[in-house]
């Protein structure tokens, strides 16, 4: 039987690239999929793998070519990869790669661009929650999968050292989250829409201008500084699982990762939940 066609590769190849410009970073996040074209039909008609690049290398070169480029567009950079397929590898006819970019937009705080704060395109939706009896009711608002992100300004040390631990103290790493919030009103605001907005802009303000010693304290944080600033708010809660960024190892093909070049991964994830109210 006729083998009529083939390609293989590699798909959801995430990465992240971050260009750092003393406290002004821009990052670059893809996920793709890389698939070759070639002379590898005998892998599937003859058992022989012999022209056959592993996948994982193809992961390897889009790290590699990851930290060669860091401040390349999505399109230049695709452009790069492919480049890089076809001069090392005589037996590819043709590389086909799609990628989806995950678009951070800069956040602005206290009404200036800021360095290292970053928001999600398209991000999250507003909630609202009613329970009402005779006697009375309970009105929730909210947000649902805010997804926000620091490239420093984290850490997460000092934890509990015994035999499972396998991950090392980090005082400088990327914080991101996509956050569900809700809130609960003891009285009416004058006005809730905005209201609701000035909550968001106090939640990334105190998340985006201090530092992190982990997510618990960055959410407390957040919640005291709401509760502080409107009075009609009861208690406010969250839920924030982390979005891990994770440094690649890049000394096999013997470069240096500075902190630019990352695996995007959110399963597993931490999960950090917690409320907090007036006492």
């Amino acid at each position: 039987m006729p083998l009529t066609a083939s390609q293989y590769g590699k798909g959801r190849v995430r990465v992240m690239r971050l260009v750092r410009d003393g406290d002004h970073h821009t990052p670059r996040e893809l996920s793709l999929t890389v698939l070759m074209k070639g002379a590898f039909d005998a892998a599937w008609t003859g058992a022989d793998n012999r022209a056959c690049v592993a996948t994982d290398s193809v992961k390897n070169i889009v790290n590699v070519v990851a930290a060669r480029n860091l401040a390349l567009d999505a399109e230049a950079f695709v452009q790069a990869v492919a480049a890089t397929f076809l001069e090392a590898y005589p037996q590819i006819e043709e590389m086909r790669i799609e990628g989806s970019e995950t678009r951070w937009l800069r956040r602005s705080i206290g009404g200036a661009p800021h360095g290292h704060v970053f928001t999600l395109d398209g991000n999250g939706t507003g909630y609202v929650a009613l329970t009402a009896r005779r006697e009375g009711s309970v009105l929730r608002s909210g947000l649902r999968g805010f997804t926000f992100m620091k490239t420093t300004q984290s850490g997460w040390a000092d934890f509990v050292d015994d035999g499972y631990r396998t991950l090392p103290d980090a005082t400088d790493r990327i914080a991101a989250t996509a956050m569900d919030a809700t809130w609960s009103w003891a009285a009416a605001p004058a006005d809730t829409t905005a209201t609701n907005a000035r909550v968001l802009d106090i939640l990334i303000d105190v998340f985006g201008t201090t530092y992190s010693a982990s997510v618990q304290d960055s959410m407390y944080r957040m919640g005291e500084a709401v509760l502080a600033a409107i009075p009609e708010i009861a208690e406010i809660g969250f839920s924030m699982p982390n979005k891990h960024y994770i440094p690649i190892n890049l000394t096999p093909f013997g470069l240096e990762n500075p902190g630019t070049v990352f695996l995007p991964t959110d399963e597993p994830h931490g999960q950090i939940e917690a409320t907090i109210g007036r006492g």
